[in-house]
Protein backbone atom coordinates (compact mmCIF):
# COMPACT_ATOMS: atom_id res chain seq x y z
CA UNK A 1 0.00 0.00 0.00
CA UNK A 2 2.87 2.35 0.90
CA UNK A 3 4.50 1.77 -2.47
CA UNK A 4 1.27 2.77 -4.21
CA UNK A 5 1.06 5.99 -2.19
CA UNK A 6 4.58 7.00 -3.17
CA UNK A 7 3.92 6.62 -6.90
CA UNK A 8 3.36 9.73 -9.00
CA UNK A 9 0.08 10.76 -10.50
CA UNK A 10 -0.30 12.58 -13.81
CA UNK A 11 0.36 16.11 -12.47
CA UNK A 12 3.48 15.05 -10.52
CA UNK A 13 4.79 13.19 -13.57
CA UNK A 14 4.32 16.23 -15.83
CA UNK A 15 6.10 18.49 -13.32
CA UNK A 16 8.97 16.00 -13.01
CA UNK A 17 9.41 15.79 -16.80
CA UNK A 18 9.17 19.57 -17.17
CA UNK A 19 11.83 20.33 -14.55
CA UNK A 20 14.13 17.62 -15.97
CA UNK A 21 13.93 18.80 -19.58
CA UNK A 22 13.01 22.51 -19.80
CA UNK A 23 16.00 24.87 -19.86
CA UNK A 24 15.59 28.64 -19.58
CA UNK A 25 18.79 29.32 -21.58
CA UNK A 26 17.46 27.44 -24.65
CA UNK A 27 14.98 30.23 -25.41
CA UNK A 28 17.61 32.99 -25.64
CA UNK A 29 19.80 30.85 -27.92
CA UNK A 30 16.81 30.15 -30.16
CA UNK A 31 15.94 33.87 -30.39
CA UNK A 32 19.60 34.76 -31.03
CA UNK A 33 19.93 32.32 -33.90
CA UNK A 34 16.50 32.46 -35.50
CA UNK A 35 14.33 35.16 -33.93
CA UNK A 36 10.63 34.27 -33.96
CA UNK A 37 11.33 31.63 -36.63
CA UNK A 38 12.83 29.41 -33.90
CA UNK A 39 9.30 28.80 -32.55
CA UNK A 40 8.09 26.26 -35.18
CA UNK A 41 11.40 24.36 -34.84
CA UNK A 42 11.03 24.02 -31.06
CA UNK A 43 7.42 22.89 -31.42
CA UNK A 44 8.39 20.46 -34.21
CA UNK A 45 11.20 18.97 -32.10
CA UNK A 46 8.71 18.38 -29.29
CA UNK A 47 6.29 16.54 -31.58
CA UNK A 48 8.67 14.58 -33.81
CA UNK A 49 11.58 13.97 -31.44
CA UNK A 50 10.72 14.35 -27.77
CA UNK A 51 7.42 12.42 -27.66
CA UNK A 52 8.48 9.35 -29.71
CA UNK A 53 12.01 9.20 -28.24
CA UNK A 54 10.86 9.60 -24.62
CA UNK A 55 8.35 6.76 -25.09
CA UNK A 56 11.13 4.60 -26.59
CA UNK A 57 13.33 5.27 -23.55
CA UNK A 58 10.39 4.50 -21.27
CA UNK A 59 9.96 1.06 -22.89
CA UNK A 60 13.69 0.37 -22.45
CA UNK A 61 13.63 1.51 -18.84
CA UNK A 62 10.57 -0.53 -17.93
CA UNK A 63 11.87 -3.75 -19.53
CA UNK A 64 15.33 -3.45 -17.92
CA UNK A 65 14.19 -1.90 -14.65
CA UNK A 66 16.05 -4.54 -12.60
CA UNK A 67 19.35 -4.10 -14.46
CA UNK A 68 22.05 -1.86 -12.97
CA UNK A 69 24.00 -1.28 -16.19
CA UNK A 70 21.66 1.39 -17.56
CA UNK A 71 22.16 2.16 -21.26
CA UNK A 72 24.84 -0.56 -21.53
CA UNK A 73 22.37 -3.24 -20.39
CA UNK A 74 19.76 -2.00 -22.88
CA UNK A 75 22.13 -2.03 -25.85
CA UNK A 76 23.94 -5.23 -24.86
CA UNK A 77 20.73 -7.23 -24.67
CA UNK A 78 19.29 -5.63 -27.82
CA UNK A 79 22.26 -5.80 -30.22
CA UNK A 80 25.45 -7.00 -28.51
CA UNK A 81 28.39 -6.06 -26.25
CA UNK A 82 30.54 -4.24 -28.85
CA UNK A 83 27.71 -1.92 -29.92
CA UNK A 84 26.64 -1.50 -26.28
CA UNK A 85 30.09 -0.48 -25.06
CA UNK A 86 30.74 1.98 -27.91
CA UNK A 87 27.33 3.66 -27.53
CA UNK A 88 27.64 3.83 -23.73
CA UNK A 89 31.16 5.25 -23.99
CA UNK A 90 30.01 7.91 -26.48
CA UNK A 91 27.09 8.74 -24.18
CA UNK A 92 29.56 9.20 -21.32
CA UNK A 93 31.98 11.30 -23.39
CA UNK A 94 29.14 13.61 -24.39
CA UNK A 95 29.19 14.71 -20.74
CA UNK A 96 32.96 15.14 -20.97
CA UNK A 97 32.39 17.62 -23.84
CA UNK A 98 29.63 19.26 -21.80
CA UNK A 99 32.13 19.74 -18.96
CA UNK A 100 34.70 21.19 -21.38
CA UNK A 101 32.15 23.82 -22.46
CA UNK A 102 30.62 24.50 -19.05
CA UNK A 103 33.96 24.79 -17.22
CA UNK A 104 34.73 27.62 -19.64
CA UNK A 105 31.28 29.23 -19.87
CA UNK A 106 30.64 29.21 -16.11
CA UNK A 107 32.94 32.22 -15.81
CA UNK A 108 30.50 34.37 -17.83
CA UNK A 109 27.70 34.38 -15.19
CA UNK A 110 30.39 34.72 -12.50
CA UNK A 111 31.75 37.83 -14.24
CA UNK A 112 28.26 39.25 -14.77
CA UNK A 113 27.37 38.71 -11.10
CA UNK A 114 30.51 40.55 -9.98
CA UNK A 115 30.68 43.33 -12.56
CA UNK A 116 27.23 43.51 -14.15
CA UNK A 117 28.63 42.63 -17.57
CA UNK A 118 30.61 39.92 -19.39
CA UNK A 119 34.26 40.87 -18.93
CA UNK A 120 35.64 37.42 -19.86
CA UNK A 121 36.36 38.72 -23.36
CA UNK A 122 38.87 41.20 -21.86
CA UNK A 123 40.41 39.15 -19.03
CA UNK A 124 44.12 38.39 -19.14
CA UNK A 125 46.45 36.36 -16.90
CA UNK A 126 50.21 36.86 -17.36
CA UNK A 127 49.63 38.59 -20.69
CA UNK A 128 47.64 35.69 -22.16
CA UNK A 129 44.74 36.37 -24.54
CA UNK A 130 41.19 36.32 -23.09
CA UNK A 131 40.48 32.93 -24.69
CA UNK A 132 43.62 31.36 -23.18
CA UNK A 133 42.88 33.03 -19.85
CA UNK A 134 39.38 31.52 -19.74
CA UNK A 135 40.95 28.17 -20.67
CA UNK A 136 43.30 28.39 -17.65
CA UNK A 137 40.36 29.35 -15.40
CA UNK A 138 38.40 26.36 -16.78
CA UNK A 139 41.29 24.06 -15.83
CA UNK A 140 41.35 25.52 -12.29
CA UNK A 141 37.56 25.08 -12.03
CA UNK A 142 37.76 21.46 -13.19
CA UNK A 143 40.51 20.58 -10.69
CA UNK A 144 38.73 22.23 -7.74
CA UNK A 145 35.35 20.64 -8.50
CA UNK A 146 36.95 17.20 -9.00
CA UNK A 147 38.79 17.56 -5.68
CA UNK A 148 35.68 18.56 -3.75
CA UNK A 149 33.33 16.08 -5.45
CA UNK A 150 35.76 13.17 -4.98
CA UNK A 151 35.67 13.86 -1.22
CA UNK A 152 31.91 13.44 -1.22
CA UNK A 153 31.04 17.12 -0.84
CA UNK A 154 27.77 16.66 -2.71
CA UNK A 155 25.99 18.76 -0.10
CA UNK A 156 26.95 21.78 -2.18
CA UNK A 157 24.26 20.73 -4.67
CA UNK A 158 21.66 21.49 -1.97
CA UNK A 159 22.92 25.08 -1.81
CA UNK A 160 23.16 25.44 -5.58
CA UNK A 161 19.63 24.05 -5.95
CA UNK A 162 18.62 27.59 -5.00
CA UNK A 163 20.11 28.60 -8.36
CA UNK A 164 17.91 26.09 -10.14
CA UNK A 165 14.81 27.49 -8.41
CA UNK A 166 15.95 31.04 -9.24
CA UNK A 167 16.45 30.12 -12.91
CA UNK A 168 12.89 28.79 -13.03
CA UNK A 169 11.84 32.07 -11.44
CA UNK A 170 13.48 33.92 -14.34
CA UNK A 171 10.70 32.54 -16.56
CA UNK A 172 8.13 34.32 -14.40
CA UNK A 173 10.21 37.54 -14.42
CA UNK A 174 10.49 37.39 -18.23
CA UNK A 175 6.73 36.95 -18.76
CA UNK A 176 5.56 39.51 -16.17
CA UNK A 177 8.12 42.21 -17.06
CA UNK A 178 7.64 41.68 -20.82
CA UNK A 179 3.87 42.07 -20.51
CA UNK A 180 4.34 45.24 -18.45
CA UNK A 181 6.72 46.64 -21.09
CA UNK A 182 4.21 45.77 -23.83
CA UNK A 183 1.42 47.53 -21.93
CA UNK A 184 3.53 50.62 -21.09
CA UNK A 185 4.75 50.88 -24.70
CA UNK A 186 1.24 50.85 -26.12
CA UNK A 187 1.37 47.27 -27.41
CA UNK A 188 4.50 47.80 -29.56
CA UNK A 189 7.09 45.05 -29.98
CA UNK A 190 10.81 45.89 -30.20
CA UNK A 191 11.09 43.12 -32.82
CA UNK A 192 8.18 43.92 -35.13
CA UNK A 193 5.78 41.23 -36.35
CA UNK A 194 4.63 42.13 -39.85
CA UNK A 195 3.21 38.75 -40.81
CA UNK A 196 3.68 34.98 -40.98
CA UNK A 197 7.06 35.52 -42.68
CA UNK A 198 8.59 36.62 -39.35
CA UNK A 199 7.88 33.14 -37.95
CA UNK A 200 9.54 31.46 -40.95
CA UNK A 201 12.55 33.65 -41.80
CA UNK A 202 15.37 34.44 -39.37
CA UNK A 203 16.51 38.06 -38.83
CA UNK A 204 20.02 36.63 -38.47
CA UNK A 205 21.73 36.93 -41.90
CA UNK A 206 23.90 33.91 -41.07
CA UNK A 207 20.82 31.66 -40.94
CA UNK A 208 19.02 32.25 -44.19
CA UNK A 209 20.44 29.40 -46.30
CA UNK A 210 18.59 26.03 -46.25
CA UNK A 211 21.52 24.17 -44.63
CA UNK A 212 21.99 26.85 -41.96
CA UNK A 213 18.28 26.72 -41.15
CA UNK A 214 18.25 22.91 -41.01
CA UNK A 215 21.34 22.94 -38.77
CA UNK A 216 19.24 24.76 -36.15
CA UNK A 217 17.32 21.53 -35.63
CA UNK A 218 20.15 20.30 -33.38
CA UNK A 219 19.57 23.28 -31.07
CA UNK A 220 15.86 22.46 -31.00
CA UNK A 221 16.60 18.80 -30.15
CA UNK A 222 19.18 19.86 -27.53
CA UNK A 223 16.41 21.90 -25.89
CA UNK A 224 14.83 18.54 -24.99
CA UNK A 225 18.11 17.10 -23.67
CA UNK A 226 17.96 14.68 -20.76
CA UNK A 227 15.09 12.77 -22.36
CA UNK A 228 16.79 9.43 -21.64
CA UNK A 229 16.54 10.19 -17.90
CA UNK A 230 12.73 10.14 -18.22
CA UNK A 231 12.95 6.35 -18.66
CA UNK A 232 13.51 5.92 -14.94
CA UNK A 233 10.13 7.45 -14.11
CA UNK A 234 7.98 4.61 -15.51
CA UNK A 235 8.19 2.48 -12.36
CA UNK A 236 7.41 5.50 -10.19
CA UNK A 237 4.13 6.27 -11.99
CA UNK A 238 0.63 5.11 -11.09
CA UNK A 239 -1.00 3.04 -13.83
CA UNK A 240 1.98 3.72 -16.17
CA UNK A 241 0.43 2.18 -19.31
CA UNK A 242 -2.16 4.97 -19.44
CA UNK A 243 -0.61 7.71 -17.32
CA UNK A 244 2.91 7.78 -18.76
CA UNK A 245 2.10 8.33 -22.48
CA UNK A 246 -0.45 10.96 -21.46
CA UNK A 247 2.13 12.62 -19.20
CA UNK A 248 4.76 12.65 -21.98
CA UNK A 249 2.37 14.23 -24.47
CA UNK A 250 1.08 16.88 -22.06
CA UNK A 251 4.62 17.67 -20.88
CA UNK A 252 5.78 17.93 -24.51
CA UNK A 253 2.94 20.36 -25.20
CA UNK A 254 3.74 22.48 -22.13
CA UNK A 255 7.51 22.52 -22.82
CA UNK A 256 7.00 23.38 -26.50
CA UNK A 257 4.57 26.18 -25.64
CA UNK A 258 6.96 27.29 -22.89
CA UNK A 259 9.81 27.70 -25.38
CA UNK A 260 7.52 29.36 -27.94
CA UNK A 261 6.21 31.82 -25.33
CA UNK A 262 9.73 32.57 -24.09
CA UNK A 263 11.02 33.34 -27.60
CA UNK A 264 7.92 35.43 -28.32
CA UNK A 265 8.45 37.43 -25.09
CA UNK A 266 12.05 38.28 -25.99
CA UNK A 267 10.71 40.08 -29.05
CA UNK A 268 8.81 42.52 -26.82
CA UNK A 269 11.99 44.00 -25.34
CA UNK A 270 14.70 43.14 -27.89
CA UNK A 271 15.22 44.28 -31.45
CA UNK A 272 17.50 41.72 -33.08
CA UNK A 273 19.44 44.15 -35.32
CA UNK A 274 20.05 46.71 -32.58
CA UNK A 275 20.95 44.39 -29.69
CA UNK A 276 22.13 41.01 -31.04
CA UNK A 277 23.97 41.76 -34.30
CA UNK A 278 27.23 42.86 -32.60
CA UNK A 279 30.35 40.69 -32.43
CA UNK A 280 30.36 40.84 -28.62
CA UNK A 281 27.23 38.64 -28.41
CA UNK A 282 27.76 34.86 -28.38
CA UNK A 283 26.16 31.60 -27.22
CA UNK A 284 27.87 31.96 -23.85
CA UNK A 285 26.51 35.38 -22.88
CA UNK A 286 23.27 35.68 -24.88
CA UNK A 287 21.01 34.99 -21.86
CA UNK A 288 22.60 37.82 -19.87
CA UNK A 289 22.58 40.23 -22.82
CA UNK A 290 18.84 39.68 -23.18
CA UNK A 291 18.13 39.93 -19.45
CA UNK A 292 20.17 43.16 -19.21
CA UNK A 293 18.20 44.59 -22.12
CA UNK A 294 14.92 43.45 -20.52
CA UNK A 295 15.78 45.45 -17.40
CA UNK A 296 16.89 48.44 -19.48
CA UNK A 297 13.68 48.51 -21.55
CA UNK A 298 11.57 48.09 -18.42
CA UNK A 299 13.30 51.10 -16.88
CA UNK A 300 12.77 53.11 -20.07
CA UNK A 301 9.10 52.09 -20.23
CA UNK A 302 8.65 53.25 -16.62
CA UNK A 303 10.12 56.61 -17.61
CA UNK A 304 13.20 56.30 -15.40
CA UNK A 305 16.25 58.48 -15.96
CA UNK A 306 18.96 56.97 -18.18
CA UNK A 307 21.26 56.16 -15.23
CA UNK A 308 18.42 54.62 -13.21
CA UNK A 309 17.32 52.46 -16.15
CA UNK A 310 20.92 51.30 -16.65
CA UNK A 311 21.19 50.47 -12.94
CA UNK A 312 17.99 48.42 -13.13
CA UNK A 313 19.39 46.58 -16.18
CA UNK A 314 22.62 45.95 -14.27
CA UNK A 315 20.74 44.26 -11.43
CA UNK A 316 18.63 42.19 -13.82
CA UNK A 317 21.89 40.89 -15.30
CA UNK A 318 23.56 40.34 -11.90
CA UNK A 319 20.65 38.31 -10.48
CA UNK A 320 20.57 36.24 -13.69
CA UNK A 321 24.33 35.75 -13.46
CA UNK A 322 24.16 34.53 -9.86
CA UNK A 323 21.21 32.23 -10.62
CA UNK A 324 22.92 30.67 -13.64
CA UNK A 325 26.27 30.36 -11.84
CA UNK A 326 24.66 28.44 -8.98
CA UNK A 327 22.65 26.28 -11.40
CA UNK A 328 25.80 25.48 -13.43
CA UNK A 329 27.69 24.66 -10.24
CA UNK A 330 24.98 22.31 -9.00
CA UNK A 331 24.76 20.54 -12.36
CA UNK A 332 28.56 20.25 -12.53
CA UNK A 333 28.85 18.66 -9.09
CA UNK A 334 26.29 16.03 -10.14
CA UNK A 335 27.49 15.35 -13.68
CA UNK A 336 31.17 15.18 -12.75
CA UNK A 337 30.58 11.82 -11.08
CA UNK A 338 27.13 10.47 -12.07
CA UNK A 339 27.75 9.45 -15.75
CA UNK A 340 31.31 8.35 -14.89
CA UNK A 341 30.14 6.19 -12.01
CA UNK A 342 27.47 4.66 -14.26
CA UNK A 343 29.95 3.64 -16.96
CA UNK A 344 32.80 2.38 -14.76
CA UNK A 345 30.41 0.27 -12.66
CA UNK A 346 28.11 -0.78 -15.51
CA UNK A 347 31.06 -1.85 -17.70
CA UNK A 348 33.56 -2.67 -14.92
CA UNK A 349 34.99 -5.69 -16.77
CA UNK A 350 36.46 -3.46 -19.50
CA UNK A 351 38.43 -1.23 -17.13
CA UNK A 352 41.46 -1.69 -14.88
CA UNK A 353 40.26 -2.44 -11.35
CA UNK A 354 41.55 0.90 -10.14
CA UNK A 355 39.09 2.72 -12.43
CA UNK A 356 36.01 1.16 -10.85
CA UNK A 357 37.31 1.32 -7.28
CA UNK A 358 35.02 3.35 -5.00
CA UNK A 359 36.54 5.39 -2.19
CA UNK A 360 35.11 5.75 1.34
CA UNK A 361 32.92 8.63 0.13
CA UNK A 362 31.24 6.41 -2.49
CA UNK A 363 33.12 8.06 -5.36
CA UNK A 364 35.25 6.50 -8.17
CA UNK A 365 38.12 8.86 -7.20
CA UNK A 366 40.85 7.59 -9.55
CA UNK A 367 38.43 7.54 -12.50
CA UNK A 368 37.35 11.09 -11.64
CA UNK A 369 40.94 12.32 -11.83
CA UNK A 370 41.43 10.54 -15.16
CA UNK A 371 38.28 12.25 -16.38
CA UNK A 372 39.62 15.57 -15.07
CA UNK A 373 42.87 15.05 -17.02
CA UNK A 374 40.92 14.35 -20.22
CA UNK A 375 38.77 17.47 -19.81
CA UNK A 376 41.84 19.62 -19.04
CA UNK A 377 43.65 18.40 -22.16
CA UNK A 378 40.66 19.16 -24.42
CA UNK A 379 40.11 22.59 -22.80
CA UNK A 380 43.76 23.57 -23.34
CA UNK A 381 43.79 22.35 -26.95
CA UNK A 382 40.60 24.28 -27.83
CA UNK A 383 41.38 27.45 -25.82
CA UNK A 384 44.95 27.71 -27.14
CA UNK A 385 43.71 27.21 -30.71
CA UNK A 386 43.87 30.92 -31.56
CA UNK A 387 40.15 31.80 -31.62
CA UNK A 388 38.57 34.98 -30.26
CA UNK A 389 36.59 34.62 -27.02
CA UNK A 390 33.22 34.79 -28.82
CA UNK A 391 34.26 32.23 -31.43
CA UNK A 392 35.63 30.03 -28.63
CA UNK A 393 32.27 30.00 -26.76
CA UNK A 394 30.38 29.34 -30.00
CA UNK A 395 32.65 26.40 -30.87
CA UNK A 396 32.17 24.88 -27.41
CA UNK A 397 28.38 25.19 -27.73
CA UNK A 398 28.35 23.48 -31.14
CA UNK A 399 30.62 20.68 -29.87
CA UNK A 400 28.33 20.08 -26.88
CA UNK A 401 25.17 20.09 -29.01
CA UNK A 402 26.52 17.47 -31.43
CA UNK A 403 28.12 15.25 -28.78
CA UNK A 404 25.02 15.34 -26.54
CA UNK A 405 22.50 14.57 -29.30
CA UNK A 406 24.49 12.03 -31.38
CA UNK A 407 24.02 9.12 -28.90
CA UNK A 408 20.25 9.48 -29.43
CA UNK A 409 20.76 8.15 -32.98
CA UNK A 410 22.29 4.92 -31.67
CA UNK A 411 19.76 4.49 -28.88
CA UNK A 412 16.89 4.89 -31.34
CA UNK A 413 18.56 2.64 -33.96
CA UNK A 414 18.70 -0.22 -31.43
CA UNK A 415 14.99 0.08 -30.60
CA UNK A 416 13.64 -2.36 -33.27
CA UNK A 417 16.22 -4.95 -32.14
CA UNK A 418 15.00 -4.47 -28.57
CA UNK A 419 11.38 -4.94 -29.71
CA UNK A 420 12.32 -8.20 -31.44
CA UNK A 421 13.87 -9.67 -28.28
CA UNK A 422 11.86 -12.57 -26.91
CA UNK A 423 11.40 -13.56 -23.31
CA UNK A 424 11.49 -10.03 -21.91
CA UNK A 425 8.96 -8.95 -19.32
CA UNK A 426 7.50 -5.74 -20.78
CA UNK A 427 5.26 -4.00 -18.22
CA UNK A 428 5.05 -0.87 -20.38
CA UNK A 429 4.43 -1.03 -24.14
CA UNK A 430 3.42 1.87 -26.39
CA UNK A 431 4.60 0.75 -29.84
CA UNK A 432 2.62 -2.44 -30.34
CA UNK A 433 3.28 -3.29 -34.01
CA UNK A 434 6.46 -3.72 -36.04
CA UNK A 435 5.26 -1.18 -38.58
CA UNK A 436 4.86 1.64 -36.05
CA UNK A 437 8.15 0.67 -34.41
CA UNK A 438 10.06 0.98 -37.69
CA UNK A 439 8.31 4.22 -38.69
CA UNK A 440 9.02 5.90 -35.34
CA UNK A 441 12.63 4.66 -35.34
CA UNK A 442 13.17 6.01 -38.85
CA UNK A 443 11.71 9.41 -37.92
CA UNK A 444 13.90 9.82 -34.80
CA UNK A 445 17.11 8.52 -36.44
CA UNK A 446 16.55 10.65 -39.54
CA UNK A 447 15.77 13.84 -37.61
CA UNK A 448 18.70 13.58 -35.20
CA UNK A 449 21.10 12.15 -37.77
CA UNK A 450 20.48 14.70 -40.52
CA UNK A 451 20.33 17.55 -37.99
CA UNK A 452 23.83 16.68 -36.83
CA UNK A 453 25.08 16.35 -40.41
CA UNK A 454 23.74 19.80 -41.32
CA UNK A 455 25.16 21.29 -38.10
CA UNK A 456 28.58 19.83 -38.86
CA UNK A 457 28.81 20.90 -42.51
CA UNK A 458 27.21 24.34 -42.13
CA UNK A 459 30.31 26.13 -40.74
CA UNK A 460 32.53 24.61 -43.45
CA UNK A 461 30.21 25.87 -46.16
CA UNK A 462 30.70 29.40 -44.85
CA UNK A 463 34.47 28.97 -44.66
CA UNK A 464 34.71 28.10 -40.95
CA UNK A 465 36.42 24.71 -41.29
CA UNK A 466 37.68 24.80 -37.70
CA UNK A 467 34.21 24.37 -36.13
CA UNK A 468 33.38 21.52 -38.51
CA UNK A 469 36.62 19.73 -37.65
CA UNK A 470 36.07 20.10 -33.90
CA UNK A 471 32.52 18.73 -34.14
CA UNK A 472 33.72 15.71 -36.12
CA UNK A 473 36.93 15.03 -34.18
CA UNK A 474 35.20 14.60 -30.80
CA UNK A 475 32.74 11.77 -31.62
CA UNK A 476 35.17 10.03 -34.02
CA UNK A 477 38.06 10.16 -31.54
CA UNK A 478 35.96 8.80 -28.68
CA UNK A 479 34.43 6.08 -30.89
CA UNK A 480 37.96 4.91 -31.80
CA UNK A 481 38.98 4.96 -28.13
CA UNK A 482 35.88 2.91 -27.24
CA UNK A 483 36.66 0.31 -29.93
CA UNK A 484 40.29 0.12 -28.74
CA UNK A 485 39.22 -0.45 -25.10
CA UNK A 486 36.69 -3.10 -26.18
CA UNK A 487 39.14 -4.98 -28.42
CA UNK A 488 41.90 -4.79 -25.80
CA UNK A 489 39.58 -6.38 -23.25
CA UNK A 490 38.71 -9.28 -25.55
CA UNK A 491 42.36 -9.84 -26.51
CA UNK A 492 43.18 -10.12 -22.80
CA UNK A 493 40.27 -12.52 -22.27
CA UNK A 494 41.45 -14.76 -25.12
CA UNK A 495 44.97 -14.86 -23.68
CA UNK A 496 43.60 -15.83 -20.26
CA UNK A 497 41.65 -18.72 -21.77
CA UNK A 498 44.80 -20.10 -23.39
Amino acid sequence: MSNEIKKMGLISLILMIFTSVFGFANGPIGFYRMGYSAIPWYIGAGIFFFIPFALMMAEYGAAYRKEKGGIYSWMNDSIGPRYAFIVTFMWFTSYVIWMVGTASKVWIPFSIFLFGEDKTQTWSILGLSPTKTVGILAVIWMVIVTLLASKGLKQITKVTAIGGIAVMGLNVVLIVVSLLILMLNGGNFAQDISGVKDFLVSPNPSYLSPIAILSFCVFAIFAYGGTEAVAGLVDQTKNPTKTFPKGIMIAAFIISIGYALEIFMWGISTNWDKILSGSNVNYGNITYVLMYNLGLEFGNALGLATDSAAQMANWFARVTGLSMFLAYTGAFFTLIYSPLKAIVQGTAAYWPKRMSKINKFGMPEFAMWMQCLLVVIIVLIVSFGGKSASAFYNTLTLMANVSMTLPYVFLAFAFPFFKNREGLERPFVVYKTKAITYVVTFIVVAIVGFSNIFTIIEPAMSGNYSDTIWMVVGPVFFAIIAMAIYENYHIRQRKLKK
